[in-house]
């Protein structure tokens, strides 16, 4: 439920501030976590190997699936299960849940640029700092949902490799300017 909260109050922030993206770094991991809608067109910073670039292109992928459903706060999107399971899903759906319930939409692209922190053959541990600068959250009559700018944040995610396919299955979203 936790996460749940953290995912609606993310999508809300990524939404309002524009998801972040572009190279952060920080330590820890799995702290509070607040998932954002983004798209990532970005190059990735160092992949390990090839393998592990697809894993970072699913990563990217989930970003902009995301902003698309964001775009009419669609959480029953059939895009979003594309590049994400388990968890991650299960954020991005009730962020895009309470963005409905608050009746609000997000316009624009986040912005990433993830690192790969650890892998092993089935799995890529990869952080981020989305700027959500350009993907903001509007209201019904077209207007901003409030004044507060987009902002950066860190991001923690973990991409397995599911039946094939690499997918995002967890997801942290830091509070805006953690990078």
């Amino acid at each position: 439920m936790e996460r749940r909260l953290l995912l609606t109050q993310a999508v809300a922030s990524a939404v309002v501030a524009g998801l972040v993206l572009g190279g952060c770094s920080g330590q820890g991991k799995e702290q509070e976590a607040k998932p954002l809608p983004v798209t990532a067109e970005g190059p990735a910073s160092s992949p390990p190997n090839p393998k592990h670039e697809l894993a970072l292109v699913a990563y990217r992928a989930m970003w902009r699936d995301l902003a698309i459903a964001s775009e009419t706060s669609d959480a029953s999107s059939p895009l979003l299960d594309d590049h994400a399971t388990g968890d991650a899903l299960a954020l991005m759906e009730h962020g895009l849940r309470k963005a409905k319930e608050e009746q609000v939409i997000s316009k624009g692209k986040p912005r990433v640029d993830p690192s790969v922190v650890s892998s092993s053959s089935r799995e890529v541990t990869v952080q981020d700092c989305v700027d959500g600068t350009g993907w903001l959250q509007y209201k019904p009559d077209g207007k901003l949902k409030n004044d507060v700018p987009g902002s950066h944040s860190r991001a923690d995610a973990t991409v397995r490799l599911d039946g094939g396919t690499w997918k995002v299955s967890k997801l942290y979203f830091h509070e805006a300017g953690s990078c």
